[in-house]
């Protein structure tokens, strides 16, 4: 077996990543999105990296999967009584990580070396890596002007329109010298964007400084999954972006954001009506129940990504 990178960003691509963690260990290597992170009461919150530590380590919330599960609030009520703010909701568990984080970039640290520590603390023998030290933000762009995302999702609840989005520092970001041994690795197997939002949770990802190129370059199958089921969005605001930036809500609309990079996508068997229209884009495509409500569905799922990757190589081997 070979080494895994899963791209994730969100609830969804956390749960996959998940499954891949199950079946392949410390062959895994997610690469999260940091453009959401954001700085607030002196901390450093990173919320698509907790979410990934607390789903591989298996101490994710059953029904808020970027929290630890029992969370309790305490804090945030103290907070609020002595005239603090509103939002976010802060959780009593869900601020170890923030505080500990900033107490390490004080100290000089690259964030890569803070997750990797979490890792090793929580026992999680794959690699959470974040897609660059250096800081990336992606503010939405609406009517008023760009805003800042954590106050597009925490403050305004993701009402505004949104027009676009820009990806402030990528084109200078450095791959971390982790990511790069990743992707360079001799036995690479597969690449899996995992189930969330193309525009705020992988784009961001894929504009860090030549990133995109190298995953083309490397040739190891990039199979990617959708977040759409039935026209609406499993979770989070994907559905509503995509509607407001002129997108069709579909699995296929899904597939073109990643046209010429992937090559497979998988579709939910709600959609199988899109698979032909996929298919004449140039990629392959396979029908799975891709909605993970447990375990057992988050490890079928993984395991049917990484059979489609590996059906894409072996065709290549016999066609070469």
């Amino acid at each position: 077996m070979g080494t895994v990178v899963a791209l994730s960003g969100g609830v969804g691509a956390a749960k996959l990543a998940h499954g891949l963690y199950r079946l392949r260990g410390r062959d895994l290597a997610v690469l999260v999105n940091t453009g959401d992170d954001y700085e607030h009461l002196g901390l450093a919150f990173s919320p698509d990296i907790d979410t990934v530590l607390y789903a591989l380590a298996g101490i994710a919330s059953s029904t808020s999967g970027w929290e630890p599960a029992g969370e309790t609030r305490a804090l945030h009520a103290m907070l609020k009584t002595l005239g603090g703010p509103d939002r976010p909701i802060l959780g009593d568990k869900s601020l170890a990580a923030p505080i500990l984080r900033a107490h390490g970039l004080r100290q000089d640290r690259g964030l890569t070396d803070i997750t990797l520590e979490f890792c090793r603390q929580l026992g999680i023998e794959a690699r959470v890596l974040p897609m660059s030290d250096d800081p990336v933000r992606t503010p939405a762009l609406t009517a008023d002007g760009a805003v800042p995302f954590p106050e597009y999702f925490n403050e305004l609840a993701c009402e505004p329109q949104v027009l676009g989005f820009q990806y402030a520092g990528a084109e200078d970001a450095r791959m971390s010298d982790a990511v790069l041994d990743v992707l360079h690795s001799n036995d690479l197997e597969a690449v899996v964007i995992g189930p969330c939002n193309p525009f705020h949770s992988i784009r961001p990802i894929l504009e860090v400084n030549g990133l995109r190129q190298l995953l083309r370059k490397r040739g190891a199958p990039v199979i990617a999954v959708t977040p759409i089921v039935g026209g609406k969005a499993l979770t989070g605001s994907a559905g509503k972006m995509m509607r407001e930036l002129g997108r069709e809500v579909t699995a296929r609309s899904v597939a073109m954001e990643y046209y010429k990079l992937i090559d497979g996508f998988v579709i939910d068997g709600a959609d199988e009506n899109q698979a032909d229209g996929i298919l004449a884009c140039g990629m392959e495509v396979v029908v799975a129940q891709t909605v993970m409500r447990n375990l057992e569905d988050r490890v079928r799922l993984a395991q049917t990504v990484l059979d489609f990757a590996r059906a894409i190589r072996e065709r290549r081997l016999q066609e070469a």
